[in-house]
């Protein structure tokens, strides 16, 4: 990724390279037929492994499941002709079939369930490190707004303009690496991107790119203020200082006013069926409504002012060997505003948070980009630290200062708020999320010790973590991303396979040697490192099973799609992302998909590797301490693997090899 790269005028331009990508394919019936089955194997060894049955029992299941599969394909049979429809939508599709047709639709907009934690993904900034230390790890002054949090605010707001106007201007190299250019349209939906609630679905509201808005939301104390980001002449950013001098008058403003009595934003943390009526009932009250909510759809991104410091009741998220920020605290207010929903505008493609001591946090709704591209965009945002040698702008003159946006409710969006909260007072208490920095190895030790694919060997760790955690394996869900596409988004890399089955098998087993062990693993990432490639190549078959099963038409079926095991297959009880090296943040997270599952999303650093992780609280069988206990036995057991079970080094690298060991 290469944001941080200085500009040349002779430069590849942001999306020139656009015209040269591919479209999405649509993978052959056999191609994915045949790797469906076998990823089902490791289902049937693993069944009959706890049942007691034999190879026979596993071979007539997997059979019994070949002859679906070929009455599937056969001349004239039901897949044959969803395949065909399936390449119609190809031919109607003006980038993407997947993406323009069905992709935000299925997985997000018609999903009904309220968007924090459920569905935004957040970003834990790591510290400015211009704000004194005793600031940053003390509490601040609760209830006030302080300079540093200002500073820090009005800085992330200029860098963040600052990569939205070099988008514009195509200042921005292309993303691509050694496979090719990546599909830069994602940048496209970062800024000025909201979901619009409606029902059946859901729908984006955003204008053709470049998005003309000069303006970000600000919210302080529930207060709604329009704040102008962009040089009304040179289109350039205003400069960290105006921005400063701005915030600040928005911040005593509302610090005059007091809490909002109405917190209109509530109401967007919601069930997107009872958002819907309420933004509409909203909007029926008073052509006011429609301003406001229309000033907050159309702008850049909003910014929240937290007047207080969160900090944990019982701090406990932290590496193995050594003490770390207050990290509970960190996720409990970037996923959910402490549990109120407050203060926040949860439809928005980007919202950017900052507590009173300079923490910071975003947290995105998902639908209009993939969380590697904001992450991107944020990474960029934090490669500057405030200057701190500039003067506090608090009270310096503001030719106009920002005015609250005004709202006309009555009481039955009263009852809607109320109901809001109460929303997301349940989701917060019912959501156990929590950070594990590893860090007695990173990626460097992966790759130049275990001789591993630090995302593969992540996986395999995850692998033997739920194992430990629930004596038996799941389906398992990581992100690929289909980005050498045009428009392309992602596809599944299926971890659980038989041959992490295996590694897993030994891994449990005391009787294994360590060898053995290794070869095992060595197996298993050279196999989900395959898979990988498939996936991201658009090679993957999940994507291609859900446009088959969308062209369905009423009263279609087959065996092969009401088979119990096709849907074990895809319930994604372990739902995985690997981001970045992350080391500008201090952890990323989401909510788990299934209420039994976890949502687990990590930063393979060189030398520590973070983990978030997310479970809930109502589920009993699942826990978001024990599993991060288990992985970090996990990551210990396979670097003994490691370490022990490949055959000595040469007299010559012994050395390097030993140095190495100590990361």
């Amino acid at each position: 990724m290469f944001a941080l790269t200085p500009y040349r005028a002779n430069q590849t331009r942001t999306f020139e390279r656009q015209k040269e990508l591919p479209r999405l394919p649509i993978q052959t019936l056999d191609a994915s037929l045949d790797k469906y089955l076998r990823s089902l194997r490791p289902f049937l060894l693993d069944q009959a492994d706890a049942e007691g049955h034999g190879q026979d029992w596993v071979d007539k299941e997997l059979d019994q499941r070949r002859q679906w599969a070929a009455d599937f394909v056969k001349q004239g049979g039901l897949g044959r002709v969803l395949q065909e429809r399936l390449k119609d939508v190809d031919r109607i599709t003006p980038s993407n079939w997947l993406d323009d047709h069905f992709w935000i639709k299925v997985a997000y907009h018609s999903w009904r369930v309220p968007l924090p934690i459920n569905s935004n993904w957040w970003l834990m900034c790591h510290d400015d490190l211009s704000i004194p230390a005793e600031v940053r790890s003390s509490g601040a002054s609760q209830g006030e707004f302080t300079d540093w949090q200002i500073k820090r605010a009005a800085k992330l707001t200029q860098r963040l303009i600052d990569f939205k106007v070099r988008i514009d201007r195509q200042e921005i190299l292309p993303d691509s690496s050694r496979a090719g250019p990546f599909d830069m349209h994602q940048y496209t939906r970062v800024f000025g991107v909201t979901r619009l609630p409606q029902m059946p679905t859901d729908t984006l509201v955003h204008v053709p790119y470049p998005h003309p808005s000069p303006n970000i939301i600000v919210m302080a104390l529930d207060h709604f203020y329009v704040l102008r980001v962009v040089d009304a002449a040179s289109g350039d950013p205003l400069p960290t200082s105006e921005l400063e001098a701005q915030l600040w008058a928005i911040a005593e403003d509302a610090q005059r006013r007091g809490a909002a009595p109405d917190p209109v934003g509530l109401l967007s943390a919601d069930d997107r069926d009872s958002w819907t009526v309420a933004r509409e009932h909203l909007l029926s009250v008073s052509p006011v409504n429609r301003a406001s909510c229309t000033a907050v759809e159309d702008s850049l991104f909003v910014l929240s002012l937290d007047n207080y410091t969160l900090a944990s009741a019982e701090y406990v998220s932290s590496s193995p060997s050594r003490n770390t920020p207050d990290l509970d605290a960190h996720i409990r207010n970037a996923s959910s505003a402490n549990g109120t929903g407050r203060n926040r505008w949860w439809d928005k493609a980007v919202g950017v948070h900052v507590e009173a001591n300079g923490r910071a946090s975003m947290v995105g709704e998902h639908s209009p980009c993939d969380a590697l591209i904001p992450s991107i965009v944020c990474d960029y945002a934090l490669a500057e630290n405030l200057d701190p040698q500039q003067p506090s702008r608090r009270g310096a003159h503001v030719a106009e200062a920002p005015k609250p946006l005004k709202w006309v409710v009555d009481d039955v969006t009263r009852e809607a708020i109320a109901k809001a909260g109460k929303t997301v007072e349940e989701l917060a208490a019912d959501s156990e999320g929590k950070m594990l920095w590893y860090d007695e190895y990173g990626a460097g030790w992966i790759k130049q010790v275990g001789k591993q694919s630090p995302d593969a060997y992540l996986q395999m760790a995850l692998q033997l973590a739920y194992h430990k955690t629930h004596n038996k394996p799941t389906a398992t869900y990581e992100t690929a991303s289909t980005r050498l596409f045009q428009h392309g988004r992602t596809d599944v890399i299926r971890t659980f396979s038989e041959d992490s089955w295996r590694f897993v098998k030994a891994m449990r087993d005391p009787a294994a040697d360590a060898k053995t062990r290794y070869d095992l693993l060595s197996a298993a990432t050279k196999a989900h490192n395959t898979y990988t490639k498939d996936s991201s190549t658009g090679r993957g078959i999940d994507r291609h099973f859900l446009g088959l099963r969308l062209v369905l038409r009423e009263g279609e079926s087959h065996p092969l799609f009401d088979d119990p095991l096709f849907a074990k297959s895809q319930e994604w009880v372990l739902s995985t992302s690997g981001l970045s090296a992350g080391d500008r943040f201090f952890g990323t997270g989401f909510g788990a998909v299934y209420p039994t599952g976890y949502g687990i999303n990590y930063l393979a650093g060189n030398q520590v590797i973070k983990f978030g992780i997310e479970s809930k609280v109502s589920c009993k069988e699942t826990s978001t301490e024990v599993f991060r206990r288990n992985l970090t036995e996990a990551l210990r057991e396979m670097r003994q693997a490691c370490e022990e079970g490949q055959s000595p080094p040469a007299p010559e690298q012994e050395g390097a090899s030993a140095g190495t060991a100590k990361l």
